[in-house]
């Protein structure tokens, strides 16, 4: 071998070498500056909830660990959520949403789509090249990571796509407690790629829920968070109307006053927002203004109400109890349930294995037995099974 064949072998090798350490170590370290667990497990409650949580059947309107190539049947010490900690947790049903493009900078005042933090992420993380030019094509490998997911689970974990899917898990959940659903949601509909359409090829892959927009504004709507924070496109309403179509809820999470006007004024179905918080409580652009939450109430909606700081104005579950109890005063209880944005690049007070410590929040804050129980889950199982496909 000549001298230069030898030094061209060696730094291909050296490629090699620090590609394969980049996928073991980066991954890890991004996930571990940007999804941080306040206070560690494990975690303690009185003896009364400790009790009253392990009755309840949790559902979580919104999380987003697919984004970070973990195994979910593992657990792990990285990130927050996982399905041996939602088993833990006392959760039955997650919703597990796919990201498919953020902003560098992103924040909740302005954000234009001119750069793409996932791309990087997903070429370390080992996505299929496909995924790297088209943001359709990254959802739909998310979609099939959770599927291969339930398949190698043994029975743990399944994914539901209809209201008979969703009996026949409380059925075998009720037998076996400890096994746990997922319902996959998508945040943005830049995922389309300009095209209405593609809503019957993302619903051919599973998912049940999506979002107008993200932190920028895209083809068919405004964000709350973008450069024009404007309403539904013409190709929007075309949006709303498939998937009203192909029940599939739409979540107005991230969305611009004007693009949930607007599609509260279109939709005769319920919608949901996910994940957030309320400016009752915590007055910032991200949060739903009472105006919002009475008119989400008389679209027979739910409001999911996160964990984090920007949500809530707190760093623990009392103040995830507050803006509960806002909601409740405001349009009832029958509208409110959790989005805790759990893996979602937010710092968060506990990790999915301390939800009984909102479970305490709420009866600290003089909430009932069966109130808490629709709270916790009780509300969201009775939207999906009225919501999802028949």
């Amino acid at each position: 071998m000549t001298r230069r064949n030898r030094n061209t072998v060696f730094v291909l090798l050296a490629l090699v070498v620090l590609l394969v350490a980049a996928r073991l170590l980066v991954p890890g370290q991004v996930e571990g500056g940007m999804n941080v667990v306040l206070q560690p497990p494990p975690y303690s409650a009185s003896p009364e909830a400790q009790a009253l949580h392990a009755r309840l059947a949790v559902a979580d309107l919104h999380a987003d660990p697919l984004l970070w190539g973990r195994d979910l049947l593992q657990r792990s010490s990285r990130g927050q959520t996982d399905i041996p900690r939602l088993a833990e947790g006392g959760v039955a049903l997650q919703v597990f949403a796919v990201v498919s493009k953020t902003p560098r900078g992103l924040n909740i005042e302005h954000n234009d789509d001119s750069s793409d933090n996932i791309l990087p992420l997903a070429i370390v993380q080992g996505w299929p090249p496909r995924t790297w030019g088209s943001l359709k094509q990254r959802a739909l490998y998310q979609a099939q990571r959770l599927h291969d997911m339930a398949s190698r689970s043994q029975g743990r974990f399944s994914v539901v796509g209809s209201q008979a899917e969703l009996r026949g898990f409380l059925e075998r959940r009720a037998q076996a407690p400890g096994q746990v659903a997922g319902v996959l949601a998508i945040e943005g509909a830049q995922v389309l790629e300009g095209d209405p359409a593609n809503v019957d090829v993302l619903f051919d892959a599973g998912f049940r829920m999506m979002s107008p927009t993200h932190f920028f504004d895209d083809e068919m709507a405004g964000s709350a968070h973008g450069v024009k924070k404007g309403g539904l496109t013409d190709k929007g309403r075309e949006m709303i109307r498939r998937m009203e179509q192909r029940r599939m809820i739409v979540d107005l999470a991230h969305a611009s006053p004007k693009t949930i006007d607007e599609v509260l004024a279109m939709a005769t179905r319920p919608v949901v927002v996910s994940h957030g918080g309320v400016k009752g409580t915590c007055d910032n652009r991200r949060n739903l203004s009472d105006d919002q939450l009475r008119r989400i109430a008389l679209n027979g909606g739910l409001v999911g109400i996160g964990y984090w700081e920007t949500a809530v104005c707190g760093q623990d579950a009392a103040a995830v109890a507050r803006a509960i109890r806002h909601v409740v005063t405001t349009i009832g209880l029958e509208h409110v349930a959790l989005g805790s944005d759990f893996d979602g690049a937010v710092a968060v007070p506990f990790d999915t294995t301390g939800l009984v410590l909102v479970t305490q929040a709420l009866m600290d804050a003089g909430f009932t037995e069966a109130e808490i129980t629709r709270i916790m889950g009780g509300n969201q199982l009775d939207f999906l099974a009225k919501q999802l496909p028949e």
